[in-house]
């Protein structure tokens, strides 16, 4: 029964970092649309997103302390980054459920809605986010992992080169004769 068991997790953790891995390798932006309850690992999968919207009346917890479970590094990095160390104790220690208010206040979500706007929000900022410079986002969602690593595991070169991307894209150009023209640009992604 112990090999069992021992087999099972390992599949589970193996499963797991496939998951994690590819939600880590989506080079569009993420948006979550959380409603209701987002407990647990549906707070770990939120995490994966760039931007998360919720509507009130959603509830947040991490009940792990009451299930005996521990999450791996990287899944408590995400976290921690995210609403700082004293409050990822407070989340983790208690097991408690936390309001749509607390968790917009804790930084834990990006913006609390009416329920009953939330596709029509989630909706509008995608458009929003998809009418902007690819390379630009592209960037920026490059940049912004890389700087949550540690320092030694950045790759800064990386960075730099989808800066000069964006400098010599046809889309730099057509972003400034839009701006003079005071037209919206028409991106293509190259």
């Amino acid at each position: 029964l112990h090999r069992v068991d021992r087999r099972q997790r390992q599949m589970c953790i193996r499963d797991r970092t496939k998951v994690n891995e590819a939600f880590a390798n989506i080079k569009k932006p993420l948006i979550a649309m959380i409603r209701g309850f987002c407990m647990g690992a549906g707070v770990g999968t939120a995490l994966h997103a760039d931007i998360r919207v919720a509507a009130e009346g959603s509830q947040f917890g991490v009940p792990a302390a009451k299930l005996a479970l521990g999450y791996p590094f990287k899944n408590m990095k995400k976290i921690i980054d995210l609403v700082g160390p004293a409050k990822t104790k407070e989340i983790v220690f208690t097991g408690r459920r936390y309001s749509g208010e607390e968790a917009l206040a804790m930084g834990l979500i990006n913006q609390l809605v009416p329920a009953d706007d939330l596709d029509e929000v989630v909706l509008e900022l995608a458009t929003t986010i998809a009418a902007n410079a690819p390379l630009t986002i592209l960037a920026t969602k490059v940049i912004v992992a890389e700087a949550a690593k540690d320092p030694d595991d950045r790759d800064v070169a990386y960075c730099d080169v989808l800066v000069e991307n964006c400098m010599l894209s046809e889309d730099f150009k057509e972003g400034r004769t839009a701006f003079m023209e005071k037209r919206p640009p028409v991106f293509k992604g190259k």
